[in-house]
Parts: structure tokens; sequence; C-alpha cells
């Protein structure tokens, strides 16, 4: 990474300072209670609408579906929200939907919430069971799928807020970096870089180099560990972040005994080797001796399957609908440059093992003679494996590539179990040496169509970004993330930023 002059330094510090002071003018602890009180309100908003609409669908629509058409008393049931509403909040707090630790969490506050709407349905269905309220079985599958979508959408609205406001100084808890050797510099470069992490990293301690040693960025050492006490008062520190690799056994245990069961601290240790190995670690004992053993693949069980059923359950009925659209495609391809409609492009899948990806063909099929003579074209495609102004691409693949419509026939390779609809970057063989350390967990999950690189500005952020976007995926993979990114894919191929 290359380091910033002076002058680019002092005024980073600068914004840095002025950002804090404006954080500084509402406690942080304010903060979190203002957001935590804008979430019950949000959440018995978002009930009190979905239930609504639950009650217009059923009763009010007469679809044809709901075999009893039944107009009940609109006050009994608005009775009845009156009464849930606060029940449903309390399900949300009992499973920690209140809780710091679990709010903007994304996929993992996705899941919580459907736990705990599943839970408060299921009390709802037994006050019916024992004759508290009659109530419609239509109106209750349609208010539990509501309610769940709706609370989604108020939170997600409301982490957009905040992720906002943490570009401004709000939502950020001071953090201090614990070893400033080469694991600690690239966990404040991982840190730094993602901008909606909440933390506000203040400096390093280390045992090894003397105070004001500056390590990245702007961040210095601030002290050695025998300081860390003072330093936590004097800036308000909430995280303490352990680089394990560069401290000694007996450093992370004392530490560990200082602020490990602090209620004011949050004790972090970086994982080591997970950072390497994201399949995911197994604790067993052999004996009295516990072992850790590292998963061969990412995703086992019922993981493996909830993928499976998501590829299948969308690959199979997209393609029939779609259908017209490829044929269209061919024919526009066909009719544009001479040559076949698919391409067929190497790639790495799980385990190493190859495959041929397909997709619509939008390059002329002399495209090394179009190349050819261009040294600095070659150079920029040796570098980045793309080329931002492309002169082998067709004018049908132009738009083809701009929509992602080239992508399509991908679909195949998902129903063949070599790709799935969501997941980290395909590559090609000769890709695999810049991934470095990091091809140990590239090759543990199937390369998807759409990703995390594809909604975060696909070929306008830079390869190491790319390589950083699959790991994380990688190691916070949830079907709940895949359904969220998917949902995002839609926006993005529309603005169509990063296509080319």
């Amino acid at each position: 990474m290359k380091s910033s002059g002076p002058g680019a330094e002092v005024l980073f510090e600068g914004i840095s300072t002025a950002r804090q002071h404006l954080s500084l003018s509402l406690p942080l602890t304010t903060q979190w209670r203002a957001l935590k009180l804008a979430l019950v309100g949000c959440d018995a908003a978002m009930l009190g609408v979905a239930f609504r609409i639950a009650f217009w669908i059923r009763f009010e629509l007469s679809l044809p579906f709901f075999k009893i058409q039944v107009t009940p008393s609109f006050h009994r049931y608005q009775l009845l929200v009156l009464v849930s509403i606060p029940a449903w909040l309390l399900v949300f707090a009992i499973f920690g939907l209140y809780q710091r630790r679990n709010l903007l969490g994304g996929v993992r506050e996705y899941s919580l919430l459907f736990n705990a709407a599943t839970i408060a349905i299921l009390a709802v269905v037994l006050a019916g069971f024992f004759g508290v309220f009659i109530i419609a079985r239509g109106w209750l599958v349609l208010a539990w799928a509501l309610a769940f979508a709706f609370t989604i959408a108020g939170r997600f609205a409301l982490r957009r807020v905040v992720y906002q406001l943490r570009h401004r100084g709000w939502f950020l808890s001071p953090a201090i970096l614990v070893g400033a050797g080469p694991e600690g510099k690239s966990l404040a470069e991982q840190l730094s870089s993602w901008s909606t992490s909440g933390l506000r990293l203040v400096g390093f301690v280390d045992e090894h180099l003397p105070e004001g040693t500056l390590v990245f960025g702007h961040l210095h050492v601030l002290g050695n560990l025998g300081a860390l006490d003072d330093l936590i008062r004097r800036h308000a520190v909430e995280e303490l972040i352990l680089a394990t690799g560069t401290l000694t056994k007996d450093q992370i245990v004392s530490t560990f005994k200082r602020y490990g069961v602090s209620d004011q601290i949050n004790l972090r240790m970086s994982s080591g080797l997970f950072e390497i190995i994201t399949t995911g670690l197994q604790v067993r004992e052999l004996g009295t001796v516990p072992l850790v053993g590292v998963n061969k693949l990412r995703m086992t069980g019922v993981d493996r399957v909830l993928k499976l059923v998501l590829d299948y359950a969308i690959t199979l009925p997209g393609l029939i609908v779609i259908s017209p659209l490829l044929l269209a495609i061919a024919v526009a391809i066909r009719m544009d440059s001479p040559g076949p409609v698919l391409h067929r492009r190497r790639v790495m899948g799980v385990g190493g093992r190859q495959f041929d990806a397909l997709k619509f063909r939008t390059m002329a099929v002399n495209g090394d003679e179009i190349l050819a003579g261009r040294v600095d074209l070659q150079t920029e495609l040796a570098l980045n494996h793309k080329l931002r102004v492309d002169p082998r691409i067709t004018r049908i693949g132009r738009l083809l590539r701009r929509l992602s419509l080239d992508e399509l026939p991908q679909l195949v390779n998902v129903l063949r179990r070599e790709m799935s609809l969501v997941g980290p970057r395909m590559i090609a063989p000769e890709e695999i040496g810049k991934y470095n350390q990091w091809d140990l967990n590239l090759l543990t999950v199937s390369p998807g169509i759409t990703g995390l690189w594809q909604v975060s500005g696909r070929a306008d952020i830079s390869y190491e970004e790319r390589v950083r976007l699959d790991m994380y995926y990688i190691r916070n993979w949830t079907i709940w993330f895949d359904l969220q990114l998917l949902l995002r894919t839609l926006p993005a191929v529309l603005w169509g930023r990063g296509a080319y």
C-alpha cells in the first residue's frame, strides 16, 4: 500500500479528529440508546402495517384461493393487533434483537428476526387454540410472512442511516490494536477499509516498538501493555483487538485475565490461521487433549442442502421463463458477428476441479489478432484480467455485458452443480497464484454467477479488493447472506456500475 505524503496524513488526521469531536458531542451510549428506541418504534410500526395488510389481503380482496370468504369484525382484529404488537416486541427482546451485539449485523440479525417472528406467530396460534381469539389461518400465514418482511425492511433502512452516520463520526467504538507487527498492520488495513465496521482505531499497543512509531496511515504506537489501563481511560476505548500472532502466550493470557470478563471492554482476538483457513474449525478431544480440526469444505450438512435447494428453486423455473430471451440473444449474436453463440471459459471449481463455464460470446473470434501490437492493452489484461475499453467486444456483446445477460448460460452450470447462483468470483487456473494463501479457501466453495463482488462495484474495484470480498463471503456465509445478495444483484445490474 502506498504511503501518504505528510500533507495528506495531516489532513486525514484533522478530518478524523473533527469527526471524533462531533460524535463525542453526544455520548456513544446515548447514541446506541437512541438507536434502540428507534428500532422499537420501527418494529412496532412495521408490525402494525404488516398485520393491517394481512387483514386486507385475506378479508377485503376476496381472493379465490381462500375457500371461506368472510368479513370478520375489523375491531376484533384491531384488538388482536394491539395485544400482539407488544407481545411480538417482547419476543424480539428475548431473542436479543435490541442488544447492541446483535444490531447492524445484516444476515445474522435477519436470522434472529426470522426465529423470533416464527416463535411469536406460534404464540398467536396457541392463543387461538385455547380460544382466546378466533383467528383465520390465512391471516396467520400472511401476518407471519409480512411481519418478517416488513421488520427486515425497516431495520435495513435504519441500518443504512447508521452507516451514513458512521461516515460522520457517529456510532463508532474507539478501539486499540494490541500488536503492531505485520498481522496487526494487516488487521488495521482491513478494518480501516471496511467503512461500516463500527470501529474507530485510535492506535497500537506494542512491546517492541517505541511510543510514537507510525505503523499504518495515521495510527501510531501509543505505548506498551503496561500503559493499557491509562490508554483505555484516556481514549474511552471499548474494543481491544489482539493480533495473536505477534504476542506470546503469556501476554495473551495476561491480557485476557485483565479485560476478558470486563463489562466495559470487548476483547477480541484475531484468529491466526482462521484468516487463511476460512472453511471452519472444529474442536474435538482425543483422550483428554483438545485438538482443532479444519473442515475440508465450507458448507456441509444442512447448509449444503439449503444452498442446493435455493439454487434449483430459482434456476429451474428461471430457465423456463427466460428461454425465449435466451433464443433471442442467440439469434442476435449470430447476426451481429460470425462465430459460435456460446463461449467456454476454463475455470476453477470446488476442490480444484476445472470445468467450462458457459457464457454468451461477446467478443470477435479474432480477438488475439485485434490485440496484437497493442502492448498497453496486453499489459492491462495481464494485470486485471479485464480491459476497461476492450476493442475485441462486439456491438451486441457490449450490450450483453452492460446488462450482465452474457452470464445467463451459467444457469446450466448451476444445474450441473459446477456453480452456484451466489458465490465467490470464478477465476481461471492462471489466476490462482494471485490469491496467495487465500487459495486454500477459494476452492472450498462453488463459484457464483453473482456475489459480493458483483454488488460492490464489479470491475470498478481493485483485484485485491475482489479477493478480500471473496474471503469475506466464504467466512460469513449463511443462506440469508445469499438471499440478501440476490436481492441486491438486480439494482447493481440495472445501474450497470462497474460493468464492461
